[in-house]
């Protein structure tokens, strides 16, 4: 028991460089109080002691903020940092060297009995606000960001951000198929529709960026396709035209353009002329229209 107590101070002075002394560790942080009283919770949990071990994690909430259903199993060597707001729900299993942060829940997804939460590997670090929902793994050394809401399996190793939560960085990337695409053809085509193709790394992809990336290379595919075929219409019809797609003028979106810039339909920046201008050309037309006068 006592190596186990000095274990869990020793991993907060492993991971909280605020942490000066035994004494501070063992009096003044509500993620090691936290946790001490789980054990003993967990311990009448398993001895069916339920309403007794419920009652210790409500003095425990009210204690230090955190709520840790006495039925969730913890690791050696967790660690939750400030604290206030942790939500671990009753079937959660977190392993070896957990570091959590303010405000995390890992919460279910489902009313039904049986597995509802979610089951962190070893080393996994989550940020504060962060909301892991679901009967699902989170991989060994993974790391949700701040406010990520995370519902799907994280692998081993990856980071998750944003809501809902996507892969931004994985052990082993992704291996994408070699598409045979002409690079100067792909950035005209970015230039033709207006798309900044900034670069995108495997180390950090940002999602939105890749899905624009491959349309692009989608309509690339296309009119290759498109040539191919006029080409064979042309070989086995002397009379077939090539003929060329419009071209695109801003001039044929100007309504719509002017009614995104503003968000009133019929009010436009571009298409808006100013009143004085109008009147300006209304009284040049009535001058033209009139006779010229006698004298």
């Amino acid at each position: 028991m006592f190596q186990r107590l000095r274990e869990d101070i020793n991993s907060v002075f492993d991971r909280d460089p605020a942490a000066r002394n035994f004494l501070e560790v063992l009096t003044n942080y509500p993620g090691l109080h936290a946790l001490l009283l789980h054990r003993c919770g967990h311990w009448l949990w398993k001895k069916n002691l339920k309403w007794l071990a419920r009652t210790l994690s409500t003095f425990s909430r009210w204690l230090t903020g955190i709520e840790i259903h006495p039925g969730a199993t913890i690791g050696r060597r967790f660690f939750i940092d400030h604290g206030m707001g942790v939500v671990i729900g009753e079937t959660a299993q977190v392993g070896d060297n957990v570091t959590l942060y303010q405000g995390v829940t890992l919460g279910g997804t489902s009313w039904n009995k049986g597995k509802r939460h979610p089951t962190l590997g070893d080393g996994v670090i989550v940020g504060a606000g962060a909301k892991i929902l679901g009967p699902f793994t989170v991989g060994a050394g993974a790391k949700i960001g701040s406010n990520a809401v995370v519902t799907k399996e994280v692998p081993p190793g990856a980071t998750v951000v944003g809501i809902p939560g996507k892969i931004v960085k994985r052990t082993d990337p992704d291996v994408e198929e070699a598409l045979d695409v002409d690079p100067a053809r792909r950035e005209a085509i970015c230039q033709k529709f207006g798309f900044d193709a900034y670069g995108v790394s495997q180390d950090m992809p940002d999602p939105v960026a890749r899905s624009m990336q491959a349309m692009l290379d989608h309509m690339h595919a296309v009119d290759e396709r498109i040539e191919r075929m006029c080409s064979t219409l042309r070989k086995l019809d002397d009379n077939y035209r090539d003929g060329q797609l419009p071209a695109l003028r801003e001039e044929d979106f100007a309504g719509i353009l002017d009614e995104h810039d503003t968000g009133c339909p019929g009010v436009g920046k571009r298409s808006a002329t100013p009143p004085s201008a109008k009147q300006e050309a209304g009284q040049e037309t009535e001058q033209e229209a009139l006779p010229p006068r006698n004298g």
